[in-house]
This record gives structure tokens, C-alpha cells and sequence, in this order.
């Protein structure tokens, strides 16, 4: 492994934990070169799901995609990598649980909007209104209904 600082290739591990529900392995890193410390995720190589997009067409399930919405929702939110990396986390689980070749996209963008609600209502709807194409206020005005009809519980 490269340094990101020197990019010298001499490191030493210096911690290994369990991540993401146990799909991941979180290493703390050395350099030997120049002594920062970096982190690294070894995870799982899921081979064969596919995606299928609205028009039919079918690419590899790619969790980057989903993190890069996700950090266009978060933008300017009080939401940590963490959180992100969380909820990332949480998608894959349930992907990989239920989905053994094959997910349409509009299940795949569900169950992460499910899983973004749980963390920030703002976000939530940022990703909605991309995702679900919002094309006036009035599609906010809808998706904010059942939100705001359960906080007032």
C-alpha cells in the first residue's frame, strides 16, 4: 500500500478492526517513510449483482454511486463520514441479504432513501428530489407531507 502523504510503499499496520456490520476490515497504517498514519478498508469482493437501470439496461452494483448521492445530499448537513459510510454499509447488507444477481435501480435508490431518512430528513429529501425527479415544488410539497404528518405525532 502506497502513503497518500510520501508515496512511499514501506508501511506497517498498526490496527485491524471489524467495519460495516463485520463486511469490511478497518486497518490503521504507518508509513515507515515519513511516520503519518492513514486508514484503510479491506472489504469483500462481490462478484455478479447487477444493477438494472429504468432503461433496461445493466451495470455492476457499485457502492461509490451510492456514496457519491449520498455526499451531494449531505452537503452543508451536520452528517459525518461515518454516518455515511453507515448507511452505505447498511444498503450493501441489505442488497447482498435479499439480492442474489439482480436489483432495479428504483429498489436500490428505495432502500437507500430508507436508510437516509434514519440519519437526516434534509438529506432525505435532497436525495428524493434527484432520484425521483422532482419536477416542481409541489413534488416537495408531496414527499414533505408524510414527514411532517409524523412529527407532529
Amino acid at each position: 500500500m502506497r502513503c497518500p502523504f510520501c508515496r512511499e510503499d514501506n508501511d506497517k499496520v498498526v490496527d485491524s478492526r471489524l467495519s460495516e456490520n463485520g463486511f469490511a476490515i478497518r486497518r490503521r497504517r504507518q508509513c515507515l517513510s515519513c511516520n503519518r498514519r492513514y486508514t484503510t478498508f479491506e472489504r469483500l469482493l462481490e462478484i455478479g449483482l447487477k444493477v438494472t437501470k429504468k432503461s433496461g439496461i445493466q451495470e455492476p452494483f457499485d457502492p461509490e454511486k451510492i456514496r457519491v448521492g449520498l455526499q451531494k445530499a449531505c452537503w452543508k448537513r451536520a452528517i459525518s463520514d461515518e454516518q455515511i459510510e453507515k448507511v452505505i454499509s447498511d444498503v450493501e447488507q441489505e442488497v447482498y441479504s435479499n439480492f442474489d444477481t439482480e436489483i432495479e435501480s428504483g429498489v436500490l435508490g428505495e432502500i437507500v432513501m430508507e436508510q437516509l431518512m434514519k440519519v437526516d430528513q434534509v438529506a432525505y429529501v435532497r436525495f428524493a428530489s434527484v432520484y425521483r425527479e422532482f419536477k416542481d415544488v409541489n413534488d416537495f410539497v408531496d414527499e414533505l407531507r408524510p414527514i411532517l404528518k409524523k412529527n407532529t405525532r
